[in-house]
């Protein structure tokens, strides 16, 4: 059973291969099949993590940030066939 990444970028649906392994999170893996390089995003989540215990401002921090970039609906599926 593999995994794949469904998500909607600026309006369109994808659906890519997607490992635990390979990337930090299905956010970044979004990110770089779309060619956008999110280093600055890093070091800011890094700072978010480091100010605050609140996982909700975390998560609030994140989908913001990657809603602004135009996506959308980020999720991992299992690919059964």
């Amino acid at each position: 059973m593999s995994l794949k990444l469904k998500y909607s970028y600026k309006g369109e649906e994808k659906i890519i291969g997607y490992a635990n392994d390979k990337h930090h999170s299905m956010f970044e893996a979004a990110a770089i099949a779309e060619g956008l390089d999110i280093k600055g995003y890093q070091m800011m989540e890094q700072q978010v993590q480091m100010s605050t215990r609140d996982k909700q401002a975390h998560r609030d921090f994140r989908d913001n940030y990657f809603r602004d970039l135009g996506f959308d609906d980020i999720q991992v599926i299992r690919d059964e066939g």
